[in-house]
């Protein structure tokens, strides 16, 4: 009886058996669409902002060209855009969807 057992247990764990992605009776999911487009919002604004702050490189190694890298791009405007970025990434894991009924 045991080899029985055994028998269903690994036919039913077949690999052949593949996983549907179709949601299964009452199942919802933790975000909605506008949830996801606020989350790809905010990833965008963060890496404007890590774009904004590369660069600085001299040419001569030896010289530090202070006005490049203290630039208000660099210091001021880059950390502002991806604190909105972390901002928007925070408000769209918060935001409650939509129920509709």
């Amino acid at each position: 009886m045991a080899k029985a057992t055994s028998k269903t247990t690994a036919a039913s764990h077949s690999p052949n058996q593949t996983k549907s992605s179709v949601p299964k009776g009452n199942q919802v999911f933790l975000f909605d669409k506008s949830n996801y487009t606020w989350m790809i919002g905010g990833v965008v604004l963060i890496l404007i902002g890590l774009v904004l702050m590369a660069g600085g490189k001299s040419p001569d190694p030896t010289k530090f060209n202070y006005d490049e890298i203290y630039s208000f791009r660099r210091i001021t405007l880059a950390p502002i855009i991806m604190m909105i970025g972390f901002a928007m990434e925070v408000y769209a894991i918060m935001k409650k969807p939509v129920v509709s009924e």
